[in-house]
C-alpha cells in the first residue's frame, strides 16, 4: 500500500499535510503582527475604533458642505434688506453696470426737452438753509442741498426751487419717514449724512460710472453724495409721461433710498400695481426693461407696473 504523497508547500486551494506545524507558524505570525496583537488584546472594539474615526470624517465633510450651499443661498441679495453701513462702501451705489447701448433699451432713453449742463466744474456749492426734524424715526438723518458749480440756474429754476422739491418731498408722509424707521434734518454746517446734489451729466457720469450710455443718477458712498443727474432733472424719464414733478419726487426718493442703506432693486410685483419706489423707473416700469439692465433679477418680464414716486404712497397726509 503506498503512503499519500505529501502535497508541496506552494500549492494554491490545498490543506497543508502538517496541522501542527501550520499552527505554530500561525501564531508565530500573529506574534509578529501588531494589528494581530492590538485585535487580540482590544476584541471587537480594535474594528469600531477604525469604523467611528471614518463615521466622524464623513459627518464632518457634510456638516461644512451643507454650510457652504447655505451660504451660496443666502448670496441672493433681498431687496427689503438695508445695509446701515452703506456709507462705508467705497463705489457708487444704485447705477447699472452692464454693457448695454441706448439702443437696446428705447425706454431708459432721455426724453427730448429743454437744455441742460453737459460739464461743471466738479466742485459743489452748499444752498444755504436748515429746517426741523421730518418724521418720528429714532435714525435721524442730516442733509444738505448741494449744486454743482458750473450748472446754468435757469435750467432748473435755481437753487431755491431744487432746494425747495427736495425738503418737501423728504417731509411727506409718503417718503421715507412713513413708516416711523428714519427722520431728516436739512442743515448747512458740519458734515451731513447726505448731501443731495444736483449734477452736470459728465460729473453725474464720473461719479456714477457711464457703463451703459444713459443718462443716470446714484449714491456715491466716499461723499455720502446723493448725485440727482440734471440732465434727468430737467427731461425726466419716458415711463413718467411728462410728470416732471413726480419723476422729481421720484428721482430724490429713489436714491436717498440708496443713501440711507436699501442697495438693490427691485421689480414690479404686480401688473398694474404702483411700482416700487427701488425700481429703477428712470429706465421703464416693465420688468422687460429693468431686466434688461440686471439680467440676473428674478421677476416676470410680462409684468408692467405704474410709475410711483413714493416709498409708502398709500400714507394719509
Amino acid at each position: 500500500m503506498s503512503r499519500p504523497r505529501r502535497p508541496r508547500p506552494d500549492q494554491p486551494l490545498r490543506a497543508r499535510w502538517d496541522p501542527t506545524a501550520d499552527d505554530d507558524s500561525a501564531d508565530d505570525a500573529e506574534s509578529t503582527n501588531p494589528f494581530a496583537r492590538f485585535v487580540r488584546t482590544y476584541g471587537w472594539r480594535a474594528y469600531a475604533i477604525p469604523v467611528l474615526a471614518v463615521l466622524t470624517i464623513a459627518l464632518l465633510v457634510v456638516t461644512i458642505r451643507g454650510g457652504d450651499s447655505k451660504g451660496d443661498g443666502a448670496a441672493e441679495p433681498d431687496p427689503d434688506a438695508r445695509n446701515t453701513k452703506v456709507s462705508e462702501e467705497t463705489h457708487a451705489i444704485g447705477a447699472p453696470t452692464g454693457d448695454i447701448q441706448v439702443d437696446a433699451l428705447p425706454a431708459g432713453a432721455l426724453p427730448d426737452g429743454p437744455p441742460f449742463t453737459t460739464k461743471g466744474t466738479t466742485e459743489f456749492r452748499l444752498v444755504r438753509g436748515t429746517g426741523p426734524r421730518l418724521g418720528t424715526g429714532g435714525q435721524v438723518y442730516t442733509y444738505s442741498v448741494e449744486v454743482e458749480k458750473g450748472i446754468d440756474p435757469t435750467q432748473y429754476s435755481g437753487d431755491r426751487s431744487f432746494a425747495k422739491i427736495v425738503d418737501a418731498t423728504l417731509a411727506t408722509n409718503r417718503s421715507w419717514i412713513g413708516d416711523g424707521k428714519v427722520s431728516f434734518r436739512r442743515v448747512d454746517s458740519g458734515e451731513p449724512d447726505l448731501r443731495i446734489s444736483l449734477a452736470s451729466t459728465k460729473t453725474a457720469r464720473e461719479l456714477c460710472g457711464y457703463q451703459i450710455k444713459l443718462e443716470t443718477s446714484c449714491y456715491y458712498p466716499p461723499d455720502n453724495r446723493v448725485v440727482l443727474n440734471e440732465a434727468r432733472w430737467v427731461r425726466g424719464a419716458t415711463a413718467f409721461a411728462g410728470d416732471d414733478i413726480a419723476y422729481r419726487q421720484y428721482l430724490v426718493n429713489h436714491e436717498v433710498g440708496h443713501g440711507i442703506g436699501y442697495e438693490h432693486h427691485k421689480p414690479c410685483p404686480k401688473n398694474g400695481e404702483l411700482a416700487p419706489i427701488m425700481m429703477q423707473q428712470t429706465f421703464g416700469t416693465a420688468n422687460s426693461d429693468i431686466m434688461a439692465l440686471d439680467p440676473d433679477m428674478k421677476a416676470d418680464r410680462s409684468l408692467v407696473c405704474r410709475p410711483n414716486p413714493w416709498p409708502f404712497p398709500t400714507n394719509g397726509e
